[in-house]
């Protein structure tokens, strides 16, 4: 490749590094507006999101307390970024920081390699939480799935399993919700609490605060035993609570 041929493509694909080179005080007064922008956006999608989903998050932190109180489990799950999401959300209720908040019992599902790679080399990847829902899960459990596209197949056909079994399912999606949204409308998952931005940045960060904020809302439910006492109706039947979609 001749030397135009190189500058051509350079140009082309990392036009970046052909500009011309800003005086630092310049550089670095365009990063704290940008800096400033983005924390700006950050708060005002979580405010947005809260207000807008503030009955269905209630709801879901009173059934997940319910069925902590029966002596049920959380299990939990997610891809990527939102493995990573999972995982701190079971060491949130396993292992909880604040003085007086009892532990409860949690299982994030992407932990077991080898289980998770057994089923996705004999199986297929689209099962690798399915199947330790079917060993792991009991009715009155609760499944919590978490999303940013909203369309992850292992979490659909995690969902799908779990309500088979009676599990209440909980999902987190951001954008449109995606097939979590649609799935949610079908009835499959309880609740769908959906971010509404196209920046995976801003669903992740909403996402840490809503859990954590969950994790809060469901212990102190669990304090106010009138609250999650056992009804004359059990809400792990067959239909389980209404669906409810987040915005």
């Amino acid at each position: 490749m001749t030397k135009p041929t190189v500058d051509n493509f350079s140009r082309s694909f990392y036009p970046f590094l052909h500009e011309e080179q800003k005086r630092p005080e310049e550089l670095m007064e365009e990063l704290g507006f940008s800096l400033l922008e983005k924390a700006r956006e950050s708060a005002e999608v979580k405010t947005r999101f809260f207000a807008d989903n503030k009955d269905s998050i209630l709801s879901a932190s009173l059934e997940m307390a319910k069925a902590f109180h029966r002596g049920r489990k959380l299990l939990v799950c997610g891809n990527g970024g939102s493995a990573t999401d999972a995982q701190h959300i079971a060491v949130e209720f396993m292992h909880p920081i604040t003085v007086g908040r009892k532990a409860l019992p949690a299982i994030c599902l992407t932990n077991d390699m080898a289980m998770v790679t057994a089923v996705a080399n004999d199986v297929g990847f689209d099962d690798v939480f399915t199947r330790q829902i079917i060993a792991l899960g009991t009715a009155g459990d609760v499944l919590l799935g978490v999303s940013t596209s909203g369309n992850s197949k292992n979490l659909m056909h995690a969902f799908a399993t779990a309500r088979k079994m009676n599990l209440l399912t909980i999902g987190f999606a951001g954008g449109d919700g995606g097939e979590m949204a649609a799935m949610s409308l079908g009835g499959v998952l309880n609740y769908c609490l959906t971010v509404p931005t196209s920046s995976i940045h801003r669903i992740q960060e909403s996402h840490v605060a809503l859990y954590h904020i969950m994790w809060d809302m469901v212990h102190t439910f669990l304090q106010h035993t009138g609250l999650v006492e056992e009804s004359a109706t059990d809400d792990t039947n067959e239909h389980g609570p209404e669906p409810r979609t987040g915005k």
